[in-house]
């Protein structure tokens, strides 16, 4: 295994599997054909072509939307298609800071191949010229990379919110991180990926943060998202990416990413280091892939 594996892995979809997903007419995710099926049947609510699937365009304000896509969703969780709904609304927009269309439940945001948004903190101590990670461990009844380590902190990025506001919600949730130190994070960047999943397509993009954190605090779980934290030498976390899948398959492309911005992977020490700076940042572009194409492979 390298650093360049976790890239690739976060980064292979089939695009000859999905079709476009529009509201209003413009596109604002992808659906594969499978689910096509099924809402073929919701014809009141999708209208659904060999090319493309489209919302009903009597739907015309993003809250009508809204509601009739919360039918349809409840309907399929009844099903059995779609696993229990989250109550938590994610934007649905064709970029980031546009208005948004419509809202729809996190629990459905793949199946729609919806790009979401969510941040990651990287918290850290210094001790002389080194550095030391906080390290999360989730608990062992999450839906995703349930025993996996994780950042810090880390969050999907909810309707209604600035990124600011869910930073300190979820420090302060997740590792009882009061505000007053949660604030002093600093943006450093973004990480985009998309990844082929059992659900659909997840067109992804992180935004990350770095928090230097006093010596003496000690995070605590405090949500049940985590089991605890364990604070690690960044030497060690780096060989625990190189070297495995313990981190939950996105996280080791934010800890790549602080690898690179803090001196710990170089043009001189890493062969792979081009591919893995540009290799954290994939524009999600459809019209560059033809069907049946791997993104990883264009990638090499």
């Amino acid at each position: 295994m390298s650093y360049l594996d976790h890239i690739h892995a976060c980064n292979r979809f089939d695009l000859g599997n999905y079709r476009p997903f529009e509201v209003g007419g413009q596109r604002v995710g992808w659906v594969a054909k499978d689910f096509m099926l099924r809402l073929a049947a919701f014809t009141d609510i999708f209208r659904v072509r060999d090319d493309v699937v489209s919302l009903n365009e009597e739907l015309r304000s993003p809250e009508e939307r809204t509601e009739a896509v919360r039918g349809v969703l409840r309907k399929l969780v009844q099903e059995g298609v779609l696993p229990k709904m989250r109550g938590e609304d994610y934007d649905v927009a064709p970029r980031f800071g546009a208005e948004a269309v419509m809202r729809i439940d996190r629990t459905a945001v793949q199946e729609f191949g919806i790009r979401a948004y969510g941040l990651h903190v990287n918290g850290f101590v210094r001790y002389g010229e080194g550095m030391h990670l906080w390290i999360g461990k989730r608990a062992l009844d999450k839906a995703v990379a349930p025993g996996k380590l994780d950042n810090l902190v880390a969050g999907g990025q909810p309707s209604g919110l600035s990124l600011a506001e869910n930073l300190v919600k979820e420090a302060q949730e997740e590792a009882d991180i009061p505000r007053e130190m949660a604030c002093k994070a600093k943006p450093v960047g973004v990480i985009s990926y998309c990844m082929e999943t059992e659900r659909g397509l997840k067109p992804d993009v992180m935004f990350c943060y770095d928090l230097e954190v006093p010596r003496d605090f000690e995070p605590i779980p405090r949500d049940g998202e985590m089991t605890g934290f364990e604070l690690m030498p960044v030497e060690k976390v780096a060989e625990i990416v190189r070297t495995s899948d313990a981190f939950k398959f996105n996280v080791n492309l934010v800890i790549i990413d602080f690898l690179i911005r803090h001196g710990y992977l170089t043009p001189e020490n890493e062969p792979d280091y081009l591919d893995l700076a540009e290799g954290l940042r994939q524009p999600f572009r459809p019209e560059l892939f033809s069907p049946s194409v791997d993104s990883s492979a264009a990638m090499r």
